[in-house]
């Protein structure tokens, strides 16, 4: 396999109880009592973005939905509001796992950022369709926070993965 340009090193295979354990405690991490805050990010819908670019097959457009019905159930929301935002993410971000890995971090978070204001928008919609308050401009700092977390979860899910130097010249790799 050839290797994208910004990679400098090969990951080990993803363990899949590091993928599953980071999106619970992302769910965890949701359910937390603190309120919604306009500055809040969705933490789940971060990881599940995370995860369905780096491993498509293992975390994919099902278990997005089944996420985004455990907020629906959590926030008593309309439900499916959070199920569609979710699956939208999900599916965009499959479609897109092969080019958005040949991008640094900054070209990942240029794409990464319309995908969360769009899950933000269709949210906002379907609420509003339902008869909720109009939102307040907060809404828009949430998809931002997300953009802006974008390295440090890259940073620290894959931090499993990295290969330690190895400086022994019978095995290069």
């Amino acid at each position: 396999m050839i290797m994208p340009r910004g990679s400098g090193q090969l990951l080990l295979p993803a363990n899949p109880f590091f993928v599953w354990g980071s999106i619970v405690f992302a769910l965890m991490t949701n359910l937390l009592p603190v309120g919604r805050a306009w500055w809040m990010p969705d933490m789940l819908a971060l990881v599940v973005v995370f995860w369905n670019i780096h491993q498509p097959r293992r975390v994919g457009v099902v278990a997005a939905f089944i996420c985004g019905v455990l907020m629906d159930v959590h926030q008593g929301a309309l439900l499916g509001q959070h199920a569609l935002s979710y699956t939208l993410l999900g599916y965009a971000s499959v479609a897109l796992h092969r080019r958005l890995l040949w991008f640094g971090l900054g070209g990942q978070m240029a794409h990464v950022l319309p995908l969360f204001v769009t899950a933000q928008l269709m949210s906002t919609t379907i609420r509003l369709a339902a008869g909720g308050m109009w939102p307040d401009w907060g809404v828009v700092a949430s998809p931002l926070m997300q953009t802006l977390l974008w390295p440090v979860a890259t940073l620290l899910l894959l931090a499993p993965q990295r290969r330690a130097p190895d400086p022994d010249e019978n095995r290069p790799l």
